[in-house]
């Protein structure tokens, strides 16, 4: 193929060029073709991190920027270690490879509703047996071996730590209200003794919520139908894969959280278990509150975290 991937060194370079698909999408093709698999009917899904191409109804090409070469590595390795030990269908690795330097998956495409198309629309009943449904898929993920994932990085201990160290300024520049900022320091100092550090760890994938996964409906009752993106998939403290669910769904209903408790394993949620759940719900990687939070009104109805960790995590 003559077409080339230019040396892009930082993320607004990159997403400058994802977003004119006419300088990459003939690249995409051609690889599509190298693999024999037909590039007629192309789908650019223009949502997500990657550059992402949909080759008819059944495949899927990912192709990664060096700079994010590190979800390559995580996305590979997680399909690989997960195949056949989860009850709900995840992409299958089809081809990879590399080309002008970035790597590239070749996956199954999974049938199935987008969750944020759906979600929505959902009565509270049917939101609360998702919920359930999702807690039981976070605790069968974490029951699968670590096997090639334990040696991923970031490290569970060095990245808490880092994130530690970096929260307050983060929280600062995303113009968390300064309430909040005032128990900030506070939280921080418990978080060592809240989030074990050197527990066995379990795969961790970050990011349960609506866009990263498919529903079906069967009779009136959508279920989970699939499982898929797995680019920022670490290994750690069990709790942290909570946070995605709570912020995003849960929208601090008592029902949608004890469902979400309960499918995870937890019978009860005592103030310990709420302080470290807030204090990883600061700590999480892409952790932005103002964004994440969807309980309308919520700056207004907490005045500081304790407030702010009870209207998250009711009961």
């Amino acid at each position: 193929m003559s077409l080339t991937l230019p040396h892009l060194t930082d993320a607004a370079s990159f997403r400058a060029f994802r977003s004119d698909r006419s300088q990459w999408l003939p690249i995409a093709l051609g690889i599509a073709r190298s693999h024999g698999l037909d590039s007629g009917s192309p789908h650019v899904f223009a949502t997500g991190t990657n550059l992402v191409v949909g080759l008819g109804e059944t495949l899927i090409l990912k192709i990664f920027p060096p700079l994010l070469a590190a979800q390559f590595v995580s996305e590979r390795a997680s399909l690989a270690q997960l195949k056949g030990r989860l009850h709900l269908p995840i992409p299958e690795i089809v081809a990879e490879g590399t080309h002008d330097g970035w790597p590239y998956l070749i996956v199954t495409r999974l049938a199935g509703t987008l969750g944020s198309e759906v979600w929505p629309q959902l009565p509270e009943d049917q939101k609360e047996r998702l919920l359930r449904q999702i807690g039981e898929t976070i605790a069968a993920v974490q029951r699968v071996p670590l096997g090639e994932l334990a040696s991923i990085e970031p490290r569970w201990d060095a990245f808490m730590r880092a994130q530690m160290q970096g929260c307050r300024a983060r929280h600062t520049r995303l113009g968390l209200a300064p309430k909040f900022l005032e128990g900030l320091d506070d939280l921080l100092g418990d978080a060592p003794k809240l989030i074990p550090m050197d527990a066995p760890p379990v795969i961790l994938i970050g990011e349960y919520i609506p866009e990263n996964f498919l529903l079906a409906c069967d009779d009136g009752q959508w279920s989970l139908a699939g499982l898929f993106d797995f680019g920022d998939v670490l290994t750690g403290w069990r709790d942290y894969d909570l946070l995605g669910p709570s912020a995003f769904m849960a929208a601090g209903r008592p029902g949608r959280v004890k469902s979400l408790l309960e499918g995870f394993g937890y019978a009860r949620l005592d103030a310990t278990l709420k302080r470290r759940l807030m204090a990883l719900m600061l700590l999480h990687r892409a952790s932005d509150l103002n964004s994440h939070i969807c309980i309308e009104g919520w700056q207004e109805w907490a005045d500081d975290m304790i407030e702010l960790q009870e209207l998250i995590w009711p009961g």
